[in-house]
């Protein structure tokens, strides 16, 4: 576990494009208002370039949901975070290893590319846990979710999570690669899980 994590940080892209993502959807009017009554306007005058601390992103987006209601709030982190999977595709993952990626069974590329979210789990799950199966298609865990603790929610919470993985699963592994959160630690649950298809398979029973 590195540092970071064990000090519950993630990284600043979580912030950045969600106020990118405000920007679109609001106005930089709304976005300060928001970001002031979570006590992070400075992000706003001064976007950060290291980590910044998973209470101070989770509080974000709680405070989205409250202002805005859960369908609005969900569609804001939804473009944050195919704003964040953009980013890592154009700066974090090397060109070459995307194109192997391309190139190969998407079963494999699966695989390859979740131990690679998993090494780097630190940078967007903070001091929860990330985990994977692959079942039908691949099914990512996180436990102890950062983004939804003590948070409760009527429905599905971690939409930020779901576009970061849905876009790269799209581009890496299978243009038809789509994500649903099939149980959220906001409605209740012990963990967030995601599944990702790129089949007309039926989901795992147990995930229903």
């Amino acid at each position: 576990m590195s540092a970071a994590q064990s000090a519950g940080q993630i990284g600043p892209n979580a912030v950045i494009r969600l106020a990118e993502a405000l920007d679109g959807f609001e106005s930089r009017a709304v976005t300060s208002r928001i970001f002031s009554a979570c006590g992070v306007e400075r992000y706003l005058e001064r976007p950060p370039s290291d980590m910044v601390a998973e209470a101070e992103v989770a509080s974000l987006h709680q405070e989205i949901h409250r202002a805005f209601g859960d369908n609005r709030a969900r569609n804001i982190a939804w473009v944050a975070g195919r704003r964040t999977a953009d980013y890592l595709l154009a700066h974090r993952i090397p060109r070459p290893a995307q194109k192997i990626l391309r190139l190969m069974p998407a079963k494999l590329a699966s695989r390859i590319l979740m131990e690679a979210i998993k090494r780097n789990a630190w940078t967007f799950a903070g001091s929860g846990k990330v985990l994977a199966t692959h079942r039908g298609g691949t099914v990512i865990s996180i436990a102890h979710c950062a983004l939804c603790r003590d948070y409760h929610s009527p429905v599905p919470y971690c939409d930020f999570y779901g576009a970061v993985f849905e876009r790269l699963f799209a581009e890496l592994v299978h243009a038809r690669a789509t994500v649903r959160e099939v149980t959220c630690a906001a409605m209740g649950a012990p963990n967030c899980t995601f599944a990702i298809n790129w089949t007309n398979r039926t989901l795992p029973q147990a995930l229903q």
